[in-house]
């Protein structure tokens, strides 16, 4: 098999990685800007090549093989480095000297980025970014398949591979309806909501923060009563005002203009949250370095 991999090309993986996306011929050709015949026999092309079936064709429906899906993880890092590598070379061809493609959760945006990439940017003008945001699981995914180079989430459980840091630390602020009865004054503890419906980070998406919520709620002997999920703020702040339940955020997310909701903080506990700055060990992007160097010395 290793013979024949001087004769695929390029455009073989970009054929292959649009179909394993979209699993119909008509849709990946259109988004492909090609007839469904030439991807066809593109794909065909690669099968014959590397003597592997990469799809199983049923009933006119198509999935990925065992294979195919093996193919589809390395052919997406291969294609990320290729557009990675052609991006530098433009950004050097026109007098830039790299960039960084970092990830983060919107309270990222609201504490450590802003003042970090402010005082990089000074330091190294030259260097771009690409940002994205992000909930944890997604910037894992991405820092693996080599779509990010740096991520700031709210979990700490990285595999081997990966160095992490804490940043950040902050206080927990509750979320309730302008007209709830209870205020910053007759604020007691989180106990006094055990009745309420709780609106939530998912688990599978911020399991680190999710439990910690569990145990604040844990310590004053209930468990939440979880109505619904989001992970978006602006979100968040709508049930909250419709009534459909409170809510724990990080402090760094408790601004708004919305006047028909208000926040208190919990400063009397002992429990903070923290955010994470993660990045693979072996990353290959000579500007991380210099943005890492500064991480360590900087303080909000």
């Amino acid at each position: 098999m290793i013979s024949f991999a001087n004769q695929i090309e390029l455009r073989h993986l970009v054929y292959f990685k649009m179909l394993a996306e979209e699993l119909h011929y008509r849709k990946a050709a259109e988004k492909l800007f090609i007839s469904q015949s030439a991807l066809s026999q593109q794909i065909k092309q690669l099968e014959q090549l590397i003597q592997i079936s990469l799809f199983d064709r049923s009933n006119k429906k198509v999935a990925l093989s065992e294979s195919g899906k093996s193919l589809y993880k390395d052919a997406v890092q291969v294609l990320n480095k290729v557009e990675s590598a052609l991006t530098n070379l433009e950004l050097i061809k026109i007098g830039n000297t790299g960039q960084l493609r970092i990830g983060f959760v919107a309270s990222a945006m609201q504490s450590v980025l802003p003042g970090l990439l402010k005082n990089f940017h000074k330091e190294c003008p030259n260097i771009k970014f690409q940002l994205d945001e992000l909930n944890n699981r997604e910037q894992l995914m991405a820092l693996k398949n080599e779509e990010l180079d740096l991520g700031f989430m709210r979990s700490n459980h990285v595999d081997a591979g990966y160095d992490i840091r804490s940043v950040y630390k902050e206080t927990f602020s509750l979320v309730l309806p302008q007209n709830h009865p209870i205020n910053a004054e007759t604020f007691i503890n989180i106990g006094q909501f055990r009745e309420e419906p709780f609106i939530l980070f998912p688990n599978d998406q911020s399991q680190l923060y999710y439990q910690q919520i569990i145990n604040l709620c844990a310590d004053q002997g209930f468990a939440p009563k979880i109505a619904h999920r989001s992970i978006h703020a602006p979100t968040i702040f709508k049930l909250v005002e419709y009534g459909m339940g409170v809510s724990v955020i990080p402090t760094s997310l408790a601004h708004t203009e919305n006047k028909e909701i208000k926040f208190i903080e919990l400063k009397k506990i002992t429990q903070r949250t923290e955010l994470y700055a993660v990045w693979k060990k072996k990353s290959q992007n000579p500007a991380l370095p210099h943005l890492l160097e500064m991480l360590i010395n900087f303080t909000v």
